[in-house]
């Protein structure tokens, strides 16, 4: 990412971005594809990946090719093929099933601020995952995410939390990702040099 980010954001020519609200200092990079999707501020997605149905929260690092809110198939049909709902394609006269659309969109996923997702993972439908939280690259994760749990694999386990307990929670309190542009960069070199634990004891309260 070597050009400027600023308020508007930085959508790449060859990417598509429909139904979606893009927040200040964001970047989607090449081919990726967002549908419906809310990206908070400084968060970015790097290429190929895509997300539909989505609250991405601030600061959120998506690596390339990660797929969010893979849509779910009708498993109790007869057919799991989608011409049952969006028969428009398919029949002359025929309706798409807006009920079943508007049960995927009940499923829609959650994602919290200052989060990681690397490379080719997938978020299944309704899952949220929590502020901070880490999910390997390659992991399918099918069931929500804690707050500053590291996890990864197939279907994703808990690897190891990222904080101590108590510096979580602190860090949660101190919520650093509603600071202004202005106050993170002044607190720009303790993001560099301190650890979580010694960022909270300088920022956070007693």
């Amino acid at each position: 990412m070597s050009k400027k980010l600023g308020h508007d954001p930085l959508v790449h020519e060859t990417a598509h971005v429909v139904n979606s609200v893009l927040g200040g200092y964001t970047e989607i990079a090449e081919r990726c594809r967002l549908d419906e999707v809310e990206l908070g501020d400084y968060s970015y997605m790097m290429q190929d990946s895509s997300a539909w149905c989505t609250t991405i929260g601030k600061f959120v690092n998506i690596a390339a090719a990660v797929r969010i809110n893979a849509p779910n198939h009708p498993t109790w049909r007869a057919t799991l093929h989608h011409f049952t709902y969006r028969a428009t394609s398919y029949f002359d006269g025929a309706e798409n099933d807006d009920d079943f659309f508007a049960w995927r969109r009940e499923n829609r996923v959650v994602i919290g601020h200052d989060v990681w997702i690397g490379h080719g993972a997938t978020i299944l439908p309704g899952v949220h995952v929590g502020n901070g939280a880490v999910i390997g690259a390659g992991a399918v994760v099918s069931k929500s995410v804690a707050p500053y749990a590291i996890v990864g694999g197939v279907p994703a386990r808990l690897i190891r939390e990222r904080f101590p307990a108590d510096v979580a929670t602190r860090m949660e309190a101190l919520a650093w990702w509603d600071w202004s542009h202005d106050r993170l960069h002044i607190a720009l070199e303790d993001f560099r040099r301190l650890d979580g634990a010694a960022f909270v004891a300088k920022y956070g309260k007693s």
